[in-house]
Formats: structure tokens, C-alpha cells, sequence
């Protein structure tokens, strides 16, 4: 086979920036709360708090073992997005650790955690199926503000679903430049983009996130939001059971507050939503790149089952289609149960349910049966993958797989036994990958596959994947973080 030398997408450094008032706007009357809690953690790992009720602290008592026995090898840099950058790589260097022990963890939040937490500085961000966000000391647990963003809304008021009650459930994006984090909330049969201050959690902009025709109760925001070109992007794509009159979308809002909604509507008659956790991926130019469920059609080409390019205003640019979309669209294995990765330049890779795995160029995605290269890896994937040239990490039913990038085509490196393996991501020699079914996280050498570590998390919602930053690792369990720390001794 012929081989192309692959970039590694390096991490961004940036300086934490805190207390900066993003840019002012009012909270939506009725819905969420303007006062919110600062935590002080005490050198004895006791809270207090200012200006709050007891109902936005999560006590001492919800924290385990908050003092580390071990030094921290070299610091992890922040982790801002879903999987570390927009290209969705989940990677970050990591120096000179030599061990990984349970460090701490934070129980009893205030609702189940779908979103992958996020890092920055000395913080680590948390978002509950409350519609509650969090902000907790990365070194103790400890909570430094809670802000919730009205009452979710409750199950049996959706037209199918999974997850109830429904508030925060896609993964936030950071701002570093502004110190500002966008969450999309879920409250009074709505969505909401807000703006929290990092260092307060103070509620700094409050927009709607719905685009003209959405029926909120058949739509859920699952997919990661981005930030690019100046703009929060949202993805959207149905509940579980694909009940009502859903669509995939892609809305775009300003991180500026200022100017219109831009909006992709995936062109189905009905279904082709975009929901993997992952979100989009978008390239070094701006462009974003999408990955979609089945479609309505089992005759004419609907755009089920794709990749798709968006511009930066969110216009169609190509899309890329297996020849078997109309099997897909029948047999409901979504091509987009998996986001795309950018694996080196100018190249996508893109998986989903039916296990097969697409090599596509991302300049021209190529349109139906247009791909570089395809073959078989697996059962069936979800979530997202990680990337670390030249390989990539793929999670499947039946368990993990790598796969060696080369020139215009792949070819498999090594697979773990199986288990039921959550989005993985990589800190340089470790693979890390959390088993869905027995909510165990599993460390595995990034070359071999050989089982390095292991620890019981007590029990995980669906696509849990970990997170790292401030010299740990960090995973979320059903109602909490679990943090482990990558120690030189």
C-alpha cells in the first residue's frame, strides 16, 4: 500500500481566563436561575459558600479521596471541546508518567451526565440532565459554582425517548479567548444556548436555539457543539425510537451575540438526524463536517446515511453516501452513529452501526460510493473516535479496535477482546476506553492493545467517554466524575 505522512493535530495551550464577563444579556424570565454559587474550598477540604442557597453545593461529604498520593507527571493541557479539538483527534500529550491510581471522586450530582466534562485550568466542567453545570475543583472534586438553567423537561412529555428527564445532554464548548462556556439547555418544551462565566458561572447570554420549523418534542440535542469561524454550532437529530416529524439540523449562532441564525435542515422528508455524540468535526479551513442517520427514502437519495460539508454559513458543500444507503435506511444502521474524524490532511474517516469503515477525501467527499477506500472493522460503532498518527482508535460492540492509517486506504493494528467500548481517547502511550456494559475504564498500551489498567466506575450512561487535563484523567459516572491520576511515582 501506498502511504501519506500523517500530521499529529497538536493540542492548543491556552492561558485560563476567568471572571471576564462575557458579554451582557438577560436570563429568560421564569426559567434559569441569576444567582449563582462561588465555592470556596478550604486547604482542609471543607466548603463554604457566597451567596447561595445549600441547594447549589455539593458538599465535602459527596467527594472521596480528594488528597493524591502521587505526583503529577507532566500537565495535561486544557480540554475545551468535545474529544480536545475540532478535528475530534482526543488526544493529548501527556510526560513522564509512570502510574495511574484512583484519585477522587465527585458523587451525587444532580442529574445523569451524558456530555463529556470538560478542562480548563484548574477546573473541571460538568453538565447534568438537570440542566445544571457545574464547576469542580480538578485536584479535590470540590464544587467551586453550580448554575442550573430551569427545570428539564420530563420524559413523558416527548413523543419518545430515553433519557428523562431531558435538560443538558450534548457536550458544551469553551471559549478560552473570552472565558466563556456555551451550553444548550432543554426547558419549557425549548432549547437554549447560554453563556456561563468560567470563573463564576454567572449566566452572560441566554438565546434560543430552535430554528424556524422545529418540533422541540420530537428533536434532541445530543451531538457536541463546536466553536469555529466566530460561531456555536448545534447539531440536532431525533430521540430513541425516531418517533414525530424530526429532521437532522445544524444551527449556527454568533459566540458574539450579534446577527442571524444560519441553519442546515438535512433535505429528508423526515429522519437523517445528526446525533452522535461527537458533533461535527471541522477543518483547518473552517469547513464542517457531519455524519447523519438514516433517511425516509428507500427509493429516491435523500442525504440519509451521509457525510456532509457544510460552509462556515452552514451551506451544503458535497456529501459522500455508501452504495447500500438504501439498505441502511431500511435496516436503521445509521452511518452517523459515529461523528467524522479528520485523520491528516485532507482525509475523513467515518463508521457507523453496520461496522463497515470509509476512507473519504475531504475536499470532494466523492457523493454515492465516492470513497478512497472501505472494508469491514467491526460489529458496529457509536460515539467517536480517537487519533494519534498513524493510528486510529475505533469503538465497537465487540470491543476496540486501531486501525493504521495510510495513503488513501487503512488497514487493521490490533483489536482488544471484546467488550462494549466507549469513545476512546489517547494520552500519548495509553488508550483509555470505558466498557458500557460493565462500566469499567480500561487503559490499554497505544501500540499494542495489552490491558494496562483497569478500575470499576459503579455504573455509566451510553457513550461515556473520559476526558484529561490538569495531569488526570476524568470520567463520567452515572450522576458523577470520577478522576485518576497520572502519577511519576
Amino acid at each position: 500500500m501506498k502511504r501519506r505522512n500523517e500530521a499529529v493535530i497538536a493540542a492548543v495551550v491556552i492561558l485560563l481566563l476567568v471572571g471576564s464577563a462575557y458579554y451582557a444579556a438577560s436570563p429568560r424570565p421564569g426559567g434559569a436561575s441569576s444567582t449563582n454559587s462561588v465555592v470556596l474550598t478550604s486547604s482542609n477540604g471543607t466548603s463554604s459558600s457566597n451567596g447561595t442557597s445549600s441547594s447549589d453545593i455539593v458538599t465535602s461529604s459527596s467527594v472521596t479521596g480528594a488528597t493524591s498520593s502521587s505526583t503529577n507527571a507532566g500537565q495535561i493541557g486544557n480540554w475545551t471541546t468535545y474529544h480536545a479539538d475540532n478535528a475530534r483527534t482526543g488526544y493529548e500529550a501527556v510526560s513522564n508518567f509512570t502510574s495511574v491510581t484512583s484519585d477522587w471522586t465527585s458523587v451525587s450530582l444532580d442529574g445523569a451526565i451524558y456530555a463529556e466534562p470538560l478542562v480548563f485550568g484548574n477546573a473541571v466542567i460538568v453538565a447534568t440532565e438537570n440542566n445544571s453545570v457545574y464547576s469542580l475543583d480538578a485536584q479535590t472534586g470540590a464544587v467551586l459554582w453550580r448554575t442550573n438553567l430551569g427545570a428539564p423537561v420530563p420524559g413523558d412529555a416527548l413523543q419518545c425517548g430515553n433519557i428523562d428527564p431531558s435538560g443538558i445532554t450534548g457536550t458544551p464548548v469553551i471559549d478560552p479567548s473570552t472565558g466563556a462556556i456555551f451550553v444548550v439547555a432543554f426547558s419549557d418544551l425549548h432549547h437554549f444556548l447560554y453563556g456561563l462565566d468560567l470563573g463564576t458561572g454567572a449566566i452572560v447570554s441566554n438565546r434560543s436555539a430552535d430554528p424556524p420549523g422545529f418540533v422541540d418534542t420530537a428533536q434532541q440535542e445530543r451531538s457536541a457543539l463546536s466553536l469555529a469561524n466566530g460561531m456555536i454550532y448545534i447539531p440536532y437529530g431525533g430521540l430513541a425510537g425516531d418517533c414525530g416529524p424530526y429532521h437532522g439540523w445544524v444551527v449556527g449562532l454568533t459566540a458574539n451575540g450579534t446577527g442571524e441564525m444560519d441553519v442546515y435542515q438535512v433535505p429528508t422528508q423526515r429522519e437523517g438526524g445528526i446525533w452522535a455524540p461527537s458533533g461535527a468535526a471541522i477543518g483547518p479551513t473552517g469547513i464542517l463536517y457531519v455524519s447523519d442517520g438514516n433517511g425516509a427514502s428507500d427509493a429516491t437519495f435523500d442525504h440519509g446515511d451521509s457525510v456532509i460539508s457544510l460552509s462556515p454559513s452552514l451551506a451544503e458543500e458535497g456529501f459522500f453516501a455508501p452504495t447500500n444507503w438504501v439498505q441502511l435506511n431500511q435496516d436503521d444502521l445509521d452511518l452517523g452513529s459515529v461523528g467524522p474524524s479528520i485523520v491528516g490532511p485532507g482525509a475523513l474517516f467515518q463508521i457507523g452501526k453496520e461496522g463497515v469503515g470509509y476512507l473519504v477525501n475531504a475536499s470532494q467527499l466523492g457523493g454515492i460510493g465516492g470513497e478512497l477506500f472501505s472494508g469491514d472493522v467491526c460489529s458496529g460503532s457509536y460515539g467517536g473516535t480517537a487519533y494519534a498518527a498513524p493510528l486510529l482508535y475505533v469503538p465497537c460492540s465487540n470491543g476496540l479496535f486501531a486501525l493504521q492509517i495510510g495513503s488513501g486506504s487503512f488497514s487493521a493494528a490490533w483489536h482488544t477482546t471484546s467488550f462494549n467500548a466507549g469513545p476512546p481517547i489517547v494520552t500519548d502511550g495509553i488508550v483509555w476506553s470505558v466498557d458500557i456494559s460493565s462500566s469499567t475504564l480500561y487503559g490499554f498500551s497505544a501500540a499494542t492493545g495489552d490491558q494496562l489498567y483497569s478500575f470499576p466506575l459503579g455504573g455509566v450512561v451510553h457513550f461515556c467517554t473520559p476526558s484529561a487535563g490538569d495531569g488526570r484523567v476524568f470520567v463520567e459516572t452515572n450522576d458523577g466524575i470520577a478522576a485518576f491520576l497520572l502519577g511519576s511515582g
